[in-house]
């Protein structure tokens, strides 16, 4: 096996210029189909599990005190638990708006790939 060729082959085929702006195209709306979805998951996710911690600190009575936190506390971490339930669901319903969004420029943009491959 002449390691020294794969070498410069795989080096060749890093500085030679390439015409991927197509490629990168494509790439960029896949970004823009899924983004939204990701952040919004990202985000809802750790508000919920913030939420689910401060009910478990105010039930545990780490912070607060009183049957009446405690309540909140339960309260809260019910809240917090159902909000990361749901998030995932959530999310796959904006992934899926998004992807529909952007569906027939990707598969345009693909398709013009493929073709001249």
């Amino acid at each position: 096996m002449n390691t020294d060729k794969i070498y410069a082959e795989a080096l060749a085929s890093e500085y030679a210029p390439k015409d991927a702006s197509k490629i990168t195209a494509l790439k960029k709306l896949d970004r823009k189909a899924k983004l939204p979805a990701e952040i919004f998951t990202y985000t809802f996710g750790i508000v919920a599990a913030l939420i689910m911690g401060l009910g478990m600190c105010l039930s545990m009575q780490v912070i607060g005190e009183g049957i009446g936190m405690m309540i909140l506390g339960i309260f809260l971490g019910i809240v917090g638990l159902i909000g990361m339930g749901i998030n995932y669901p959530i999310y796959k319903k904006k992934l899926e708006a998004g992807k529909k969004k952007y569906a027939f420029e990707i598969i345009e943009l693909a398709n013009q790939i493929s073709d001249e491959a």
